[in-house]
């Protein structure tokens, strides 16, 4: 069990890191922003007070700390994910990780985002309420892929 949670722990770090990588890219190649980890923080500093919805995160009251707490919950939640799918898959897939399952384990990541994170913070269900919600959602998948590379490129590593 340890091995399996240490591999998950790690998928999840490369994963995640393989994400910020690939945002970087995004913006030295087409200009695209960076993430605002700063409105995650945000977000996720209002839950303990029971707030969830927001009609507008930028309009939300601050929370101290607000962009290293929203990159802890983006590293948190990459990591969670990997342990997750490394529990899910085993010990049989550690020892010859296959791409296929873990691109699906991460497509379907982007569920937490379409129908919690993006309507939590004003964005509407999978982005509904943005200028060009398509967009957004294949640059999300398209997120979500490489975060599945990075979780298959460290499993390969650890096989």
């Amino acid at each position: 069990m340890t091995g399996t949670l240490q591999a998950g722990i790690l998928m999840g770090l490369g994963g995640t890191l393989a994400m910020d990588v690939w945002a970087l890219a995004l913006r030295a190649a087409i200009g695209q922003p960076l993430p605002n980890w700063a409105n995650v923080g945000r977000w996720s500093g209002h839950l303990p007070r029971g707030v969830v919805f927001h009609d507008d995160i930028g309009l939300a009251q601050s929370v101290p700390g607000e962009l290293a707490l929203g990159w802890l919950v983006h590293y948190g939640v990459g990591v969670a994910y990997g342990v997750i799918f490394a529990l899910l898959a085993g010990p049989s897939w550690l020892a010859q990780p296959s791409f296929l399952p873990v691109w699906l384990f991460a497509l379907v990541t982007i569920a937490a985002g379409w129908f919690l994170l993006h309507p939590g913070m004003g964005l509407g269900w999978a982005l509904a309420r943005t200028a060009n919600p398509w967009r957004g959602r294949v640059m999300g998948l398209a997120a979500h892929t490489v975060f599945g590379l990075g979780m298959w490129a460290v499993a390969l590593a650890l096989a």
